[in-house]
Parts: C-alpha cells; sequence; structure tokens
C-alpha cells in the first residue's frame, strides 16, 4: 500500500512518526512522510521519501521562540488555541498539497491533533488513521477526562453519567477550538471539519504507549482506538559520543537532566539556579535541548551534550530529570531508571502523574524544581525501590513492539 504519513509540532511529534514509517518500509510499503523542512534530514537519514510543507522557513530559533510562546500561553485551552493558531496561516498550502498528493495514496495517517485531516482522504476514497503519543484524550465511560475527579464511590450509573458528561465538554471544547482555528480555512478546501475529538477522532486511532504499563484496565474503551506500544526511533550510537561519556563518567552511572524541545522565558536562569544548587561533588550531565543550555564555567563536574540518542545517553543515567514529554518519558522507561519529571505546559502534568502511578519516579514544581531537584534526585539515587520498579518496568517494555503492532492496525484497516 502507498501511505502518507504527516504529523507537525516538536521533535516528540515527528520522531515517533519516523518509527512507524520505518516499520512501514520494512514491511514493504511505499510511504511519504510530509512535514516542514527542518526535520528533512532526520526523515531522510531514516531512509523516508520526504515532502515539504510550510512553513518552510522555521529553523531552530523559530521553534524554539513558539515553545516559549506556547509556555506563556498558560492554560491548556489557551496553549490549544496557540497551536491550531499557529497552524491556521498555512493551513491552505497544507491542505493543498496533502490533497495533490493523496491522489495516488491508499492511506493517511496524520497527528491526532488534526483529525480534520480525515476530509481529505475521504476525498479521494483513502483511508485515514491517526496517532496519539498520550493516552490522556482516549474517552471513556468508566473514568473522566484529566483532571477532573474519578468520583468512585457512586454507584456506577451515576458514576459513569459523570464521566461522560465531562467527556463530552472536553469534547465540545476541543471541537470548539479547532473550528475557530481551522474552519474557514477548511471550508475554503470545500472539506468538512470534522466533530468527535474525543470519542471518535478517526475510524483508527493508534495510541502509541504501552499497551501493558499504560492502558486503563478494566475500562470500556471506543473501538477506534488501538493501543500498539511505543513508536521509538534512535539513531545508531556515535562512538566518539561513547568515549566522551565514558571519560567523563568513569563508569559511573550519573544523573542526566534533559528538557527537551521545551523551552521558555528565563529558562537558562532556571538552570543556573538548579546549577548553584547541586553538590560540586557529583558529576551530571546536562543536554543543551531547545532552550541551548549553558554552564558559565567549564568545570569536571557538570557535562553539556547537544542532540544524540537518548537511549545512549541513557545508558550512562541513574536519574533521568526531564519535562515529562511523551518520548522522553517513553526512552527512560525503556532504559530501565528513576525519574523526576518538573513538567511545564500541555500534557507534561499527566505524563507527570504517569510516572508517579507506575512508581518508577517523583514530580517537582514546574518553577520550583531547580531548588527541589538536588534532594529528589538524591532521593531518586538512595532510594532501591525506584531503581527496581524502573527495571521491572523496562522489562515489560522489552516485550512489545509497537511498530509491528501498528503497521499491522493499519494494514487490516486498509484491506478491511
Amino acid at each position: 500500500m502507498h501511505v502518507l504519513l504527516t504529523s507537525h509540532g516538536s521533535t516528540g511529534d515527528i520522531v515517533p512518526m519516523i518509527a512507524l514509517g520505518r516499520a512501514l518500509r520494512d514491511a514493504g510499503h511505499e510511504l511519504t512522510f510530509a512535514t516542514t523542512p527542518f526535520f528533512k534530514e532526520d526523515i531522510e537519514a531514516a531512509g523516508i521519501n520526504f515532502l515539504p510543507l510550510p512553513p518552510y522557513d522555521w529553523g531552530a530559533e523559530e521553534f524554539a521562540n513558539a515553545m516559549r510562546t506556547l509556555h506563556r500561553a498558560g492554560t491548556p485551552l489557551r496553549q490549544l488555541h496557540f497551536i491550531y493558531g499557529n497552524a491556521r496561516p498555512h493551513i491552505d498550502d497544507n491542505l493543498r498539497i496533502l490533497d495533490e498528493y493523496l491522489a495516488n495514496a491508499d492511506l493517511l495517517v496524520g497527528s491526532y491533533l488534526f483529525p480534520s485531516f480525515r476530509g481529505l482522504a475521504d476525498k479521494h476514497g483513502a483511508k485515514f488513521a491517526v496517532v496519539s503519543f498520550c493516552h490522556n484524550m482516549v474517552a471513556s465511560q468508566d473514568y473522566p477526562p484529566d483532571p477532573f475527579p474519578a468520583l468512585n464511590f457512586l454507584p456506577t450509573g451515576l458514576r459513569r453519567a459523570w464521566n461522560r458528561l465531562w467527556w463530552n465538554v472536553s469534547q465540545g471544547v476541543l471541537d470548539g477550538v479547532m473550528e475557530k482555528e481551522l474552519g474557514d480555512g477548511l471550508r475554503r478546501a470545500g472539506l468538512p471539519m470534522q466533530k468527535g475529538f474525543c470519542w471518535n477522532p478517526a475510524p483508527l486511532a493508534l495510541v502509541a504507549v504501552s499497551p501493558a504499563l499504560m492502558k486503563p484496565a478494566n475500562a470500556e474503551l471506543p473501538s477506534v482506538f488501538k493501543f500498539t506500544g511505543y513508536l521509538r526511533h534512535q539513531a545508531p550510537d556515535d562512538a566518539e559520543f561513547e568515549k566522551t561519556l565514558q571519560h567523563f563518567t568513569g563508569g559511573e552511572r550519573v544523573p542526566v537532566v534533559t528538557f527537551g524541545s521545551v523551552t521558555w522565558d528565563k529558562a537558562q536562569e532556571a538552570m543556573d539556579s538548579f546549577l548553584e544548587n547541586w553538590p560540586r561533588d557529583r558529576k551530571i550531565i546536562l543536554q543543551a535541548g531547545w532552550a541551548n543550555f549553558k554552564v558559565a564555567d567549564e568545570s569536571d563536574w557538570v557535562l553539556i551534550v547537544k542532540k544524540c540518542s537518548h537511549d545512549q545517553l541513557f545508558r550512562h543515567a541513574s536519574v533521568v530529570m526531564h519535562h515529562g514529554g511523551a518520548g522522553t518519558t517513553a526512552s527512560a522507561l525503556h532504559a530501565g531508571v528513576p525519574q523526576l519529571v518538573a513538567p511545564q505546559i500541555a500534557d507534561q502534568n499527566f505524563w507527570a502523574s504517569q510516572v508517579q502511578r507506575l512508581g518508577v519516579g517523583l514530580r517537582a514544581s514546574p518553577k520550583g524544581w531547580p531548588k527541589q531537584a538536588p534532594r529528589l534526585i538524591h532521593r531518586l539515587t538512595t532510594e532501591p525501590v525506584f531503581a527496581q520498579r524502573a527495571r521491572e518496568c523496562a522489562a515489560i517494555l522489552a516485550q512489545e513492539n509497537g511498530p509491528a503492532e501498528a503497521v499491522a492496525a493499519l494494514e487490516a484497516l486498509v484491506h478491511a
């Protein structure tokens, strides 16, 4: 089959789709990945055809500035308006390019955030699926959406009515945001606005998280949702980078701090505060990330690393402190090391709660983490229960194959 993949956003929205693309290619399917040229090198390095979509001229600085503005938006609802508002100036060109390419495609697979691309697939008689990198918006009458309280003390009927109420409210709000920001562009293209973000986002919604660790137990879920396991893509190990890590660590595991593609106003100031509170007799590795963190003075107790394979980096970690991005959380889970999460935006609070639920780590305050983190990292490295539980979760994940499950589900959708 001929597949068109598309996704928009930061690294965490692109890398899982690269993993899916590689799995589809290895299964013998033709595919193209359509997104902004900023990710062209990574996509083509994975052996996947690339189709450019606007914004064409966004580089690292533009993406970092967008992330800072997203952080300033504050509430999740305002952040959603910002995400879709950023897409609005490019919606006409995006739809035109995808429309032209779909004339020869059997399947369109897009991000969970853009269910309205379904109209393009329907226009060409292609099948449509979305991929979600977080399960916080998988609706069920057996639990409420985050952060509404679960009234488990109520009788079953009342409890389910409560849960349905808040899922329906959440769905109405999300559908309304998409209508406001993207509706005009879809109508100009002669396409309908898809409704039902929470209950029915697509004929198939791949939920790219661990079924064993993340799928809600004993809950009735809409049939469109398929928990596949993580879709993970990592660059090959770098031999020179490995030498650098070995030389710095001396073969010992040390804490690793990464905020990935998240940045915010005064991010460097927060990192400076954290490093001031960090004991100088304990080595630590800091990934620069999109915030481009720096250290004022060269030292033998902190190592700054740039873009790299998290699998390679986390093999040297005693603890991974991060922002709670879906991809970074998954990498730390696969590495089998404890985690400290300092959530900043969007679904990162949810991922912090999942890390706590699994018993593999702790949560720090979004703003107070520079002073809290040294104490919490010490706890994570000295209380064996966290490392033991992290190893148990990694062993479970080693038995799952998210890309293979996703490919099988997509093939079944197309051939149904």
